[in-house]
């Protein structure tokens, strides 16, 4: 790359056979061609062109050198046409990190037609509920729930991701329904439990805009959102997820949302993020803006807490004497435990 002038400069007087007519198809001046062809043969240490003040020819190594030149501008013109090419048209692959859940059911419906669009654009997509480095694992795209910490990551919001505590109808008829959080320590609870957090707690909200924190004695936990899921459509007990895993099985009746109003949903927000703003590959910019109109035009993804009542359990008090249970109502910080 040092020697690119001068490879310019050589094939180019050696193609014209003058200097002059070399610096005008280069648009320099014809010293600082024979500047250029100078310092190339200083380098190699070889004389490639014999000048006269008329006529210039190509020397025994001038000769031998020239065919590899011109293939090596060639290969180098090749290679920009490649990347100007790739800069406009999406295609080559491209590798998302999104979590089981979301991914299944938002994100693998919108690619059939995206790879149809564009033939030559490949997607991969990695579904795992652990966190991913983007940058060191190879990612281009990442989707997660919580806040992005790494300030080098654009993000680009998705939808709120509204936390609610939910249990099967069955369940609760068996058990009640919870009004307050003193409740909850005679209920069985089921907590989502990560290796590198622990239990995350419920929170709850008191008048004045205080939270109080309610940590499940729990009888069963597993690592896995949609096995929690799984256990309380058994009927197992209460657990806290995200809406957007709980939704399909609310809509179908299978489960309810308790204590709706009273338990916080808290700030967390699904986003969708990439490592680089300058620059991003079509390849890349296509599938962003697919994924996002895709996720702007979900209705579900946007639940409002009017929508989430609608799915709520029927408090005790609304209920029959017969099905009704002893409560006790908080008055402190710290609620109680399940016993």
């Amino acid at each position: 790359m040092k020697q690119l002038q001068g490879l310019l400069a050589f094939v180019e007087a050696a193609g014209t056979g003058s200097l002059t007519a070399a610096a005008e198809r280069l648009e320099v001046t014809p010293a600082a061609v024979s500047k250029s062809l100078a310092r190339l043969e200083e380098q190699l240490g070889v004389r490639l062109l014999n000048r006269s003040t008329r006529r210039i020819a190509l020397t025994t190594e001038g000769a031998g050198f020239l065919d590899k030149a011109r293939l090596a501008l060639r290969a180098l013109d090749d290679a920009v046409a490649d990347v100007s090419h790739a800069a406009r048209t999406p295609a080559g692959r491209v590798r998302i990190s999104v979590g089981m859940s979301f991914g299944r059911r938002w994100v693998l419906p919108v690619l059939p037609a995206l790879t149809q669009r564009h033939p030559e654009l490949a997607i991969e997509v990695d579904l795992d509920n652990r966190p991913a480095d983007l940058v060191a694992e190879g990612f281009d795209i990442g989707i997660r729930g919580g806040i992005v910490e790494d300030s080098s990551l654009v993000a680009r919001r998705v939808c709120r991701l509204p936390l609610v505590l939910v249990a099967s109808p069955a369940y609760l008829k068996q058990a009640g329904v919870p009004e307050s959080v003193d409740d909850l320590g005679g209920h069985r609870c089921i907590a989502l439990r990560y290796a590198n957090t622990g239990t995350a707690p419920w929170r709850f909200k008191r008048p004045g805009g205080r939270r109080v924190d309610f940590t499940p004695d729990a009888a069963l936990a597993v690592s896995d959102p949609e096995a929690l899921i799984d256990l309380v459509l058994a009927h197992a007990g209460i657990a806290q997820t995200g809406l957007h895993h709980a939704l399909p099985y609310l809509r179908s009746g299978r489960l309810k949302v308790v204590m709706h109003g009273l338990h916080d949903p808290g700030e967390r927000e699904f986003v969708l993020h990439y490592p680089h703003r300058q620059y991003l590959a079509p390849r890349v910019r296509v599938v962003v803006e697919a994924l996002l109109a895709h996720f702007a035009q979900s209705a579900d993804l946007h639940l409002t807490a009017e929508g989430i009542a609608a799915y709520a359990a029927m408090p005790l008090t609304a209920q029959p004497a017969s099905r009704r249970r002893n409560t006790r109502r908080y008055g402190s910080e710290a609620p109680a435990s399940k016993r």
